[in-house]
């Protein structure tokens, strides 16, 4: 099974930058080659081409839910977004609607995406650290990552 880590979000934008750290720490404790980790800016319709030609793919991102908690952690999968489906302009498509729209045009699409989304506080500031709640929640999620693959390729290392 060939699986991607991904980690989404700007380094520089405070707690942005979660998916991105969680990345790199996963990179460090993991030794895998069934699984690459890797870290990307992009987003909509983009995200296609970082995604494609996986069988699961475990995204890392920061999100900002109407009545989270910063540092709170959430699992998801891709049906969790349904409701979010848009189409405004290429510029503002989401993770669902791009997965949709993969599907549609018979791309290599993964078979399981999973969502490791860390409750940001600070998604605006220039700064490269995250805020204390969110860089207390880097290494839950790490472990949660780590745990994930486990689960899937633990007979095979």
């Amino acid at each position: 099974m060939k699986t991607l880590v991904l980690g989404l979000g700007n380094p520089i934008l405070s707690d942005d930058a979660a998916g991105i750290k969680v990345a790199r720490e996963v990179a460090k404790q993991l030794n895998s080659p069934k699984v690459t980790v890797a870290e990307t800016s992009e987003a909509g319709f983009s995200l296609l081409d970082s995604i494609g030609g996986y069988d699961k793919v475990i995204i890392i991102d920061a999100i900002q839910t109407k009545n989270g908690n910063a540092g709170q952690v959430y699992r998801m999968e891709t049906e969790d977004f349904s409701f979010a489906k848009h189409l405004y302009s290429p510029h503002q498509i989401n993770l669902a609607t791009s997965l949709e729209l993969g599907k549609m045009l018979n791309l290599a699409m993964p078979q399981e995406i999973t969502i490791f989304a860390v409750e940001a506080k600070d998604i605006t500031s220039f700064n490269e650290k995250c805020t204390p709640e969110v860089e207390k929640a880097i290494p839950e999620v790490v472990k949660m990552v780590l745990q994930e693959l486990h689960a899937k390729h633990s007979p095979e290392g």
